[in-house]
């Protein structure tokens, strides 16, 4: 008997184990994404559970999450440029007053971080 055989019907490869054949599986990846692809995943596995299964057997989940990752960093970091324009944040305000300046920052980041979430995560 091969050790190794080929099963056409499902594409899937068999070792030999003693005197029965396993399938040859491997756990796939874990996607390399931020916080949004984590949210993301996180609001797939718990609201969108017929997409999440849908993408997994296809094997596109991690490929999926990771667009929608980079996507939701891209608007992220467009809109908090944008805010800081419209509200005249500058590094000038950072060296005159850092403690209003880091309240600024993080105020903007927040909105950012809702809009986002609307816009892309929840979407």
């Amino acid at each position: 008997m091969e050790q190794f055989i080929h099963d056409e019907t499902n594409g899937l490869d068999y070792e030999l184990v003693g005197d029965y054949y396993y399938p040859c599986l491997k756990a796939s990846e874990s996607p390399k994404v931020g916080r949004f692809g984590l949210m993301y995943l996180d609001y797939l596995r718990n609201h969108k559970k017929v997409t999440y299964s849908g993408l997994m057997l296809s094997g596109e989940l991690n490929e999926h999450i990771e667009d929608i990752d980079r996507q939701a960093e891209d608007m992220f970091s467009q809109l908090v440029n944008q805010m800081k324009q419209t509200e005249s944040i500058t590094e000038h305000l950072k060296t005159i007053d850092q403690m209003e300046w880091v309240r600024r920052m993080n105020s903007i980041r927040n909105c950012a971080e809702e809009i986002v979430n609307h816009e892309i995560i929840m979407n």
